[in-house]
């Protein structure tokens, strides 16, 4: 199931930078860290399911092509943002 509008609008709001950005590296992050763990949910239960698992590790990926890219701009906003979305424990 796709992440609705109301979900992806709350995770904006929540992590967004100033009034009306939805691109930052915060943002996206977010968005694929919530994906993320609703897919793996999904795989818990649907062993087999090769064509999600795959789009799975291409959200892994590109999540950590972000977070690199974070990490190299400002190390405090990546700091932050992986203790608030509880990564890297």
């Amino acid at each position: 199931m796709a992440l609705s509008k109301e979900k992806k609008t709350e995770l904006i709001k929540a992590y967004q930078i100033k009034e009306g950005d939805t691109g930052s590296p915060e943002v996206q992050i977010a968005i694929l860290t919530h994906e993320i763990n609703h897919l793996n949910e999904h795989l818990q239960e649907h062993i087999h399911d090769f064509h999600s698992r795959r789009g799975l590790y291409k959200m892994i990926g590109n999540r950590r092509r972000l977070l690199k890219y974070l990490r190299h701009q400002d190390v405090q906003r990546y700091q932050t943002l992986i203790q608030r979305l509880g990564l890297r424990r």
